[in-house]
């Protein structure tokens, strides 16, 4: 019995994550009906935007769904409150500490899952009550840790050190990716890139069409000094670097990012200007299939995948 098709009621031990300007209702209800769980992500929504998502993911799906909320968020508590009004079950919490959240979100009947990017993080989430971890490695779009631990290395680290669930994210795309994570100690698996380049993605097709096109060595974590993001490498990556080469502050920094710069690469298309966030696994995506597919072809990857390990001896 797999832990977390149990801790959630799916099919299969595939999550899809709640990546900003990417993952409203559509790409969480198509991948909820094709048998893993969807999530909102609520980082790209204004608290109504988000209560009309969630609506319509009930209606779009009977199947669990979930949403995914970066506690940085500004309107936190206002998001909070949709979450327990509106009747959400399964929330994925990240970028911020635990122990804040998560007995209020457990009281009112909703199971946590934290986002960690080391051991340290991740014994914290046990201690504060979640049921379940994503240890996300390095490789990983986005949102990133600063360690810069990989997934082969996170994944056995932290099965050695906790005892609840562990959902393997970064670095994953296909079946062999998800035997490898499930053999180093994950119990299922967390696809953002992939799902990003999906027919029910909410991100531009511009963007879409730049994730088939980027190859290996195509991306890169920058700016730590604020919030470490993977990029793709365009014009707005390279004045990164051009002012890095001046010693730049922090305020530096804040001031050439401005605001809204994810939005205006992934929803809006800018792939000049634009904020490009995908992960290195991006080299391996080469076409942009419905949620349906990547979940029914994973899990065909990953059947043939055991045969031929169990093949070698």
């Amino acid at each position: 019995m797999n832990r977390i098709t149990t801790l959630f009621n799916i099919k299969y031990p595939i999550i899809q994550a709640g990546m900003v300007w990417v993952s409203g209702y559509k790409l969480a209800s198509a991948v909820s009906n094709a048998g893993g769980l969807g999530l909102i992500g609520a980082g790209s929504m204004y608290p109504e935007v988000l209560r009309a998502h969630i609506q319509k993911c009930k209606k779009a799906t009977s199947k669990p769904f979930g949403v995914n909320i970066p506690m940085l968020y500004p309107n936190i508590e206002e998001i909070m409150k949709i979450i327990v009004d509106e009747g959400v079950k399964i929330v994925f919490t990240s970028a911020g500490n635990p122990m804040t959240w998560t007995t209020y979100l457990k009281e009112n009947g909703v199971t946590v899952v934290h986002v960690v990017s080391s051991t340290k993080f991740a014994l914290k989430a046990q201690e504060a009550g979640v049921d379940a971890v994503v240890a996300e490695g390095f490789e990983a779009g986005g949102h990133n840790g600063r360690d810069e631990t990989t997934t082969f290395t996170l994944i056995p680290m932290v099965k050695e050190q906790i005892k609840i669930p562990i959902i393997a994210a970064g670095g994953i795309a296909n079946g062999n990716g998800m035997l490898a994570a499930m053999v180093l100690g994950a119990d299922g698996v967390q696809l953002g890139s992939r799902f990003a380049a999906s027919v029910e993605s909410s991100a531009h097709d511009n963007f879409k069409q730049v994730i088939l096109n980027t190859k290996e060595g195509g991306t890169h974590l920058t700016l730590k000094e604020l919030t470490p993001v993977r990029l793709i490498k365009n014009k707005f990556f390279e004045d990164i670097q051009e002012l890095y080469a001046k010693c730049p502050t922090k305020e530096d920094l804040s001031q050439l990012l401005g605001r809204a710069r994810s939005k205006r690469g992934i929803f809006e298309g800018d792939l000049i200007e634009g904020e490009l966030e995908i992960g290195q696994i991006a080299g391996l995506i080469h076409e942009i299939k419905t949620a349906e597919a990547i979940i029914l072809d994973m899990m065909q990857e990953y059947q043939q995948a055991k045969k031929e390990v169990a093949d070698f001896f």
